[in-house]
């Protein structure tokens, strides 16, 4: 059986719509992989062989037949569990929605990859209706780090980070609320996009916070990231969150350069408590890029600590029947967490949407003079799976909470970010580091994180085991 793990999306893809490689042949070698690696990883909950055989059968029809597939012929993907998979129950990591129908038909991204030739190898592990940042489920297991198995994915879309990982599938789709793609990303050591929330569609997946959800494509090249996120492109009736504004691919402008960008590292909070190999990461990072420049991103704390009262408010409306019939079928951390936000005074929560909008209309004015800013993804590297503090500013603090810190007050107003990989020598694990940009500037984000790819500092390697 062939090896393909080191072979990227853009590579598949080529070779497919070429004649010169089967559909087929490299869907039976990731389901080889998946079968041989998974056992130990814990990435997957389904894997849909049957159906993506017969895929991969229709691909290589069309290319016999001279058609052309797409843009992502042949390439093996997968999915978080929250998305909509037909044949497959959408369990969102939990035990209740074990009982609920298999999906009639796919999420409108699964669609949208399928259409432009990717194939489906099933539904990745998670943390329970995604409330989680460590990739520990207490139902299905853990997703554990393809470069140290005993240390945590990250969550809450730790199975998509461990199959890109660990060269299961070259492309996967995660979901981000308050950090979920790049907490991930960073811990496993790959590229992941969360895009301008409104961006891709949302549209026949579990949700967690209709405010905050972003969905978002992982890969372990910047190219693979921009053809997966071209390819979901596109207006849908089944989100209203979604804009009328113009899709722009990005693909193209993978190989752009950074002429006329101002890019800035941000201090103050986004440098409180990290550790060393992560404020190191940020450093380099900065001078790969020749900047020196910096911003106080003024309020950020208060941003996270708006988001945190958001995120436990609608979590819990959302879950309040679960509550009540079930509570005894959730995790205890998020069922705790979740009655915690049933409990919250919505005069809070009035007061942390209208800091939203404060905040956000602050960080309007600082892309007026910065189009990049650089911060780290997380605190630290993937702690121990099982572990449940941290030490941040000298103080013990509780883990699963807390990994987000950095993340969460750039999703609290939707911007978009590239997660990058970044690696220390001497060190087993990586860190990550985000690029963010302006709302709707995926490709501003997208120019830098190539550009740092093509020049060595930044890459994804599959992991060894």
């Amino acid at each position: 059986m062939m090896d393909f793990s080191e072979m990227t999306a853009g590579d598949i893809s080529r070779a497919v719509r070429a004649g010169d490689l089967s559909a087929r042949t490299v869907t039976e070698a990731a389901l080889e992989r998946i079968a041989a690696l998974d056992p130990a990883l814990g990435a997957f909950t389904d894997v849909t062989a049957e159906r993506a055989i017969d895929r991969a059968r229709a691909i290589d029809r069309t290319v016999t037949c001279g058609g052309d597939p797409g843009p992502l012929a042949g390439v093996p993907m997968a999915a978080k569990n929250l998305f909509d998979i037909e044949g497959v129950v959408t369990r969102a990591g939990s035990k209740i929605n074990r009982d609920n129908r298999k999906a009639a038909r796919n999420a409108t991204l699964i669609d949208r990859l399928e259409a432009a030739g990717a194939v489906t190898l099933g539904a990745l592990n998670m943390g329970e209706y995604a409330y989680d940042f460590t990739g520990q489920n207490v139902h299905d297991g853990p997703s554990r780090n393809p470069h140290a198995a005993e240390h945590m994915s990250g969550g809450s879309s730790g199975g998509s980070g461990t199959a890109v990982g660990a060269g299961m599938v070259p492309l996967a789709l995660g979901s981000d609320t308050n950090g979920s793609i790049r907490v991930p990303s960073a811990f496993c050591g790959i590229f992941g996009l969360k895009p301008t929330y409104g961006r891709l569609s949302r549209g026949r997946t579990f949700p967690f916070v209709a405010s905050l959800d972003h969905l978002g494509p992982f890969a372990r090249t910047t190219f693979d990231l921009a053809l997966a996120y071209d390819a979901m492109l596109g207006p849908d009736p089944a989100d209203p969150a979604l804009t009328d504004r113009p899709d722009e691919p990005i693909s193209a402008l993978i190989g752009a350069g950074l002429d006329g960008l101002r890019i800035a590292r941000a201090t103050g909070y986004f440098e409180r408590g990290g550790d060393a190999q992560t404020l190191e990461a940020v450093t380099r990072i900065a001078a790969a890029l020749g900047t020196t420049a910096t911003v106080d991103i003024e309020g950020a704390a208060q941003a996270r600590a708006s988001a945190y009262l958001i995120t436990m408010a609608e979590g819990a409306a959302l879950h309040l029947g679960r509550l009540k019939d079930r509570a005894a079928d959730f995790d205890p951390d998020v069922r705790d967490r979740l009655i915690a936000g049933a409990m919250i005074p919505g005069a809070w929560v009035v007061k942390a949407q209208k800091y939203r909008r404060i905040f956000a209309a602050r960080m309007a004015r600082l892309f007026k003079t910065t189009d990049v800013i650089l911060a780290p993804s997380t605190p630290c590297p993937a702690p121990l799976i099982g572990q449940k503090t941290f030490v941040l500013d000298g103080e013990e603090l509780p883990l699963r909470p807390n990994i987000g810190i950095y993340t969460q007050p750039i999703s609290f107003i939707g911007l978009p970010v590239v997660n990058v990989p970044v690696w220390t020598e001497g060190k087993t694990l990586p860190v990550g580091v985000q690029i963010i940009a302006a709302p709707w500037r995926e490709d501003v984000a997208m120019r830098v994180a190539g550009w740092l790819e093509r020049q060595g500092v930044v890459f994804a390697p599959v992991a060894k085991g």
